[in-house]
């Protein structure tokens, strides 16, 4: 019976009527230590299992915290028939096996229950939360508990998961519990046992006891905190079993595995005298462990696990430690153990765990990576091996998000044990934790200055590795073009010749006016090639940087493709993005605000907040397309906001480009004008040059319609000559709109325009309102027609309307395609696309990361949406 937990049953009651109706979610329990989290735990397991519901279970284990899938694999070893389709490999990437897993589960409703979460390794907790946040349409609950404490803050700040916080009890429920536990207690004792729980239950029942059996010395001294104090009293129960039962259940507790037999080879090397499988049987009989029918043991409590720890000596540990990796099977868990129960610097073993880090990030396992760099750290020898891997830890923290780690480790290192190389890395780091010198020629002039150092002295890796980390920062912060050209010079004279996918990225996005014609013709040379996920995505940057939208967008698309295979959703939050942004240059409003609407998701969830004001401006413009204003410049008020404080004036040239396009959209061409305006001045503090030409028709368009003419062929004038394909298309058009003559515009719409539709249609609409004008009314209403056409198939409807509107005032009317279409989410939208496309319920699943479940549910919803009935009638009803 659980007492005083009336309101918290209910929760966990109505979370698993909800699944078992085909409506799940899922619940995080957290409080202290001992406040009742697993009880709670026990009896949703209990109440599911009652009610028919499948259940699995997992349990976050300390010694297995650096062991990647190692929650996964104990939740997968109890559901046999989920082990292989979840876990090939401890390299399998969280979301992908988080959705293999909630495919499966998703047939029948399901209970995982989840105990000691602050203990997951961090890819089973990346895995488990991702499914977590997409039961909403699953007959699936999950029930998770987590300890209290800043690791545990960190992971839920980041997760959206629900939460149930709980509380000490009250004294009626102390006292109630307390007398069942231990009814023999005098009100005296009772009264200290009461006041030194505070209301923890597990307090309450171990304290109660022990003081049962020892009287007060049983709470002495009371300045020890309560865990500790409860720790004690286990410790208290071990030390009254047999020698080896003591030295069997600490190499249990110092295990990363749960096998008896394991633990039992282990526990020999150790003990002084004989030692078998039947001395577990002491701790089974007084309930400190639990072995199940496949003789897995576990710990009544986690806080028995630590007590043990904690009360072993050093020199215990690490025989113990020694002892699990002379038996343990796994060479991986070998090297673990060997590394726990190193007494002193191994250089040897700092390179196995280096190889082991470094396998563990190319495989996405940040978390794994970090702890064996930081192991390594400990065990290194060579002080400049050492200062390294500090350094490759905390790179690995950032990753991961966890900055607080990130500055810890870096703020640990010492300079004076880096390579020149390192040191200028270490840097770079150090800025952008702090936040600080996104723009300025000052500091990106060190990061030259290192750049050059580090060619003159041979670490030419090293040099390309900053190099490719100061692109981005280089191409938004406009320094001086002669800071690039020493950045170009450094390393063409490095004597290593670059990959090409990175030296078109690299000299792409320092230089893509100078440099933009050469990457484009390698690029379409490498195109041939089949270049993997990531490359695809290193080219499709390189191409939005150059401003060849359209090329960009097919890398982007490829280039999901794969990334959605491997399960990489940090990056592939950063290419949606990217890929929204060319879209929406292109004037593909459905592509920009599917493809922005999931990556500002995707990035929400993988903590990839340096993408978070491109992802709000992507969606932005898109909405300024479509005349969703109100939207646009709500998006871009959020996303000002982000990029003030951090400095990052730069990109204040894309919050400009929302709010005029979004003036444009909407009638106000004097104010779009304004805002698009201090985009092309170098004295404006939104003055950006390689954002320029992928505006520079709105801008035309503008100026064309509040009569700034003159300023834009200021514009014009001052822009230089490139290899930029939207500055050649923005140029077509603007001298086009300074000419304003039929030879001008026929000229325009004679330019090849492949992939460009949107640009297109500007010019079949802005000729055909000319020769409206000029009483031409049968020759413009072919033009309008189709750059009305064109723009509703694109999304653009507010380009569209106005189409519309120069066509009814040529004496001809064509109606608004039908909106009930522009009533679906986002979502919706994309899910409904790709079910046009042919794609089956679980196709459609595995590429958005939902379950079949969810996919199916939203088809549903959008059926009665569109006025169809049926699946094949959805490629009709989008058209």
């Amino acid at each position: 019976m659980i007492l005083g937990r009336g309101a918290e049953l209910d929760m966990v009651a109505a979370l698993l009527r909800g699944a078992a109706e085909g409506g799940g979610g899922a619940l995080v329990i957290r409080g202290a230590a001992g406040i009742g989290k697993s009880a709670l735990l026990e009896h949703a397991v209990e109440r599911a299992t009652a009610a028919g519901m499948r259940v699995v279970g997992t349990a976050g284990v300390q010694a297995e915290v650096r062991i990647p899938y190692a929650g996964l694999h104990r939740l997968v070893r109890g559901a046999p028939d989920l082990a292989d389709a979840v876990l090939n490999d401890a390299d399998t990437p969280p979301a992908l096996a988080a959705m293999i897993l909630l495919g499966l589960l998703g047939e029948t409703p399901a209970l995982v229950a989840v105990e000691d979460a602050q203990w997951l390794d961090t890819p089973s907790w990346e895995a488990l939360a991702f499914v977590a946040r997409r039961l909403e349409a699953d007959p699936v609950a999950m029930v998770l508990t987590a300890r209290d404490g800043q690791d545990v803050e960190r992971r839920l700040a980041g997760a959206g998961l629900a939460e149930l916080p709980l509380e000490p009890l009250g004294e009626r429920d102390s006292r109630d519990l307390l007398a069942r536990v231990a009814p023999e207690l005098g009100e005296a004792l009772a009264a200290r046992v009461l006041a030194e729980a505070g209301g923890n239950p597990l307090g309450l029942v171990e304290l109660g006891r022990a003081a049962a059996r020892s009287g007060g010395s049983a709470l002495l001294p009371s300045a020890i905190p309560l865990s500790t104090r409860v720790e004690r009293t286990f410790a208290a129960l071990v030390d009254e079993l047999p020698p080896a039962t003591r030295t069997l259940l600490l190499v249990a507790a110092l295990n990363d595995g749960d096998d008896l037999d394991e633990t039992v080879a282990a526990a020999r090397r150790v003990h002084d005298g004989d030692l078998g499988p039947d001395d577990v049987e002491p701790a089974v009989a007084t309930k400190l462990v639990r072995l199940d029918g496949r003789f897995r043991v576990e710990f009544r409590h986690p806080l028995l696990r630590s007590a043990l720890q904690q009360s072993a000596t050093v020199g215990r540990r690490r025989q113990a430690h020694a002892a699990l990796a002379g038996v343990v099977a796994d060479p991986e868990r070998r090297i673990w153990h060997r590394a726990a129960g190193a007494g002193g610097p191994d250089e040897d073993l700092a390179r196995e765990l280096t190889e082991i880090a470094l396998r563990s990030s190319d495989g996405l396992a940040a978390g794994t990576a970090m702890a064996a760099f930081e192991q390594a750290v400990r065990l290194s020898a060579d002080p400049r091996a050492r200062g390294h891997r500090q350094l490759r830890a905390g790179d690995m923290a950032m990753q991961q998000g966890d900055l607080t780690t990130a500055v810890r480790l870096l703020g640990e290192i010492r300079e004076d044990d880096l390579t020149p190389g390192d040191q200028a890395l270490l840097g770079l780091f150090r800025e952008v934790l702090q936040g600080t010198g996104w723009t300025g020629d000052g500091r990106l002039s060190g990061f030259a200055d290192a750049v050059e150092r580090l060619c003159r002295e041979g670490e030419a890796a090293a040099a390309v590795e900053m190099l490719g980390a100061v692109a981005l920062r280089a191409h938004w912060s406009n320094p001086d073009p002669r800071l690039i050209d020493r950045l170009l010079t450094a390393v063409e004279g490095a004597g290593r010749p670059l990959p090409e996918v990175q030296w078109i990225h690299v000299q792409a996005m320092l230089a893509p006016r100078e440099r933009g014609e050469e990457c484009l013709r390698r690029m379409a040379a490498v195109a041939g090639s089949d270049p993997n996920a990531w490359d695809r995505n290193q080219l499709g940057n390189a191409a939005n940087a150059i401003g060849a939208y359209d090329l960009a967008a097919a890398f982007y698309t490829t280039a999901e493709v794969g990334l959605r295979e491997q399960g990489r959703v940090a990056v592939l939050a950063g290419t949606l993005i990217a890929h929204a942004t060319a879209a929406g240059l292109l004037g593909d409003v459905r592509t920009a605000l599917d493809a922005g609407t999931e990556g500002w998701r995707l990035a929400a969830e993988t903590a990839t907040g340096a993408w978070a004001p491109a992802g709000l401006l992507a969606v932005g413009f898109a909405e300024a397309l479509r005349g969703g204003e109100a939207e646009a410049l709500r998006l871009a008020e959020q996303a000002e906001a982000m990029l003030l404080p951090a400095g990052r004036t730069p990109l204040l040239a894309l919050v400009r480009k929302v709010r005029g396009v979004a003036a444009l959209g909407a009638g106000r061409p004097d104010e779009a004008f304004r805002e698009l305006r201090r985009i092309y001045d170098p004295a404006d503090v939104s003055y950006h040059p390689h954002t320029r030409p992928g505006l520079l028709a709105h801008l035309a368009e503008a100026a064309a319609g509040c009569g700034a003419q003159a300023e834009l062929r200021s514009v014009v004038a001052g822009l230089p000559d490139g290899p930029s394909p939207a500055l050649r298309i923005g140029l077509g058009y603007a001298r086009a709109v300074l000419a304003d003559t039929d030879v001008a515009y026929e000229k325009a719409l004679a330019d090849d325009l492949t992939g460009w539709p949107f640009e297109q249609a500007r010019r079949q609409h802005a000729y055909g309102a000319w020769l409206r004008r000029r009483r031409r009314p049968a020759d413009s209403r072919p033009l309008l027609r189709a750059a009305a056409t064109a723009f509703d198939a694109l999304g653009a409807t507010a380009w569209a309307d106005r189409s519309r509107a120069e066509l009814r005032a040529s004496g001809e009317t064509l109606r608004r395609p039908s909106g009930v279409a522009q009533r679906l989410t986002p979502q919706e939208t994309q899910i409904a696309r790709l079910a046009a496309e042919g794609l089956s319920n679980r196709d459609i699943a595995e590429r958005l990361f939902l379950s079949p479940r969810t996919v199916t549910t939203h088809l549903q919803r959008v059926y009665p949406k569109l006025g169809i009935r049926s699946r094949a009638e959805l490629a009709r009803a989008l058209a």
